[in-house]
């Protein structure tokens, strides 16, 4: 994460991309606080996002993921392939989200958490406006791993192999492990047993703590 004392030169100016219109201008009148940023536009999509870029010609880009019409990762593509000046900077709810991984693969220059501070989210925009790199969480070397091929998905979800990420996100949506069978065309001691091993790799011990594992490596929506 950027440390404060980062130092730009000139005012940043910003766009913020998010469907939430109070965490939305709740950010921006926090933003306009610092003198060495500037808000010059607040989109509700990724669609208005990408035409209010063409227009305001931002420096950086607060993006959401999850938006209605064209989604974080599409805009973030598509603001690069028209403005690839522009730096985008991911706003996350959760350390680790897989939505993240593709929209820094689509180029965005990191990602910061939702709940950080103001100061925060400001050395994080100077950061990136310098052309750096910004990762929040603590597996954020896992995510850099990830994008220069170093790492696997199967090492980010803590050896997790793509049936037992299929079954704890059914488990994370209330599903019983007869419905998980009966859904993945399995008998119910298979579940039963991926089910174990997961709990085994993950060393957690009740399916609320799953929940939670899930919740946190966003493998479902909250």
């Amino acid at each position: 994460m950027a440390v404060a004392g980062v130092v730009s030169t000139g005012v940043v100016r910003v766009l913020i991309a998010d469907d939430q219109a109070l965490f939305r201008s709740g950010l921006a009148r926090l933003l306009d606080a610092d003198p060495r940023v500037a808000v010059v536009g607040e989109a509700s999509d990724g669609l208005e996002a990408v035409t209010m870029c063409a227009d305001r010609k931002p420096d950086v880009v607060l993006m959401d993921l999850k938006m209605p019409s064209v989604d974080g990762v599409e805009a973030t593509r598509r603001i690069l392939s028209t403005s690839p000046d522009v730096k985008v900077l991911i706003l996350s709810s959760f350390d680790a989200d897989s939505h993240v991984l593709s929209a820094l693969r689509a180029g965005a220059r990191g990602y910061v958490l939702k709940d950080s501070t103001a100061e925060g989210i400001v050395c994080s925009i100077l950061s990136v406006h310098l052309g750096e790199r910004v990762m929040a969480g603590a597996v954020a070397n896992r995510v850099l791993d990830m994008l220069e091929g170093s790492a696997t998905p199967k090492e980010f979800y803590d050896g997790l192999t793509s049936r037992e990420m299929e079954i704890l996100r059914m488990i994370a949506t209330g599903a019983p492990n007869k419905q998980i069978a009966f859904r993945l065309k399995i008998s119910e001691k298979t579940v039963r047993n991926h089910v174990s091993n997961m709990y085994e790799k993950l060393n957690i011990f009740d399916r609320s703590q799953a929940v939670l594992y899930a919740v946190r490596k966003g493998l479902v929506e909250v």
